[in-house]
């Protein structure tokens, strides 16, 4: 009898320490501090000679311009994500968590930078049913993804910085946003065609 109270005990006490742990990493992960990226060195495409020309798009094509771009380079490392640009840009996928699939959702406000990059800040966001700080879906979707270079998620700014002027396109083009309009669908950009291209 008394060995079976003494091995109830030193299960209860397993248990305690077991929730405490649990607990302690919770608290410890909303918490800690928050990483911050540096961002990029802004570029101007203006700054390069050669000739610029303008593109006009729509929501329409650009969903399907980004989203075939994302199955070609984060489908690769098993990532499924999607991006939908509607009256603001969302981000749809789903992270490994504790060998599970957690569904992240993310829901940016877009804003066009002086040189002709984006910000997209943060306006809501969800990492299954977990209701964290934004900064922290942020900085454990950063550790989890594979970014190309040009693309900076910031945590502690809970936003993230596409660095359009950067990005490395066929026969060294390069480009900038020009207008960003989701809710009047007016999207162009400015396509800059280095001289050496057109034989000058």
């Amino acid at each position: 009898m008394k060995s079976k109270i003494l091995s109830w005990k030193y299960l209860f006490f397993i248990l305690v320490t077991v929730n405490l742990v649990c607990i302690l990493g919770v608290l410890a992960f909303i918490f800690w501090p928050v990483s911050s990226n540096e961002m990029p060195n802004k570029e101007y495409i203006e700054d390069e000679s050669g000739a610029t020309f303008t593109v006009h798009s729509s929501k329409e094509n650009l969903n399907e311009l980004v989203n075939a771009y994302l199955d070609k380079e984060l489908g690769a490392n098993g990532s499924d994500y999607t991006i939908r640009f509607d009256e603001d840009v969302q981000l749809m996928g789903s992270i490994i968590a504790f060998e599970t699939e957690v569904p992240v959702n993310i829901t940016f406000e877009p804003d066009v930078q002086e040189n002709g990059d984006i910000i997209l800040q943060s306006t809501e966001m969800s990492l299954g049913l977990l209701r964290l700080p934004k900064n922290k879906i942020l900085e454990y979707v950063d550790k989890r993804i594979d970014t190309p270079e040009w693309l900076t998620i910031n945590p502690k700014e809970e936003q993230i910085y596409i660095a359009v002027t950067q990005i490395e396109m066929n026969n060294n083009f390069r480009a900038k946003v020009q207008r960003f309009d989701l809710e009047n669908d007016q999207i162009s950009f400015r396509i800059k065609v280095p001289n050496q291209k057109l034989g000058l």
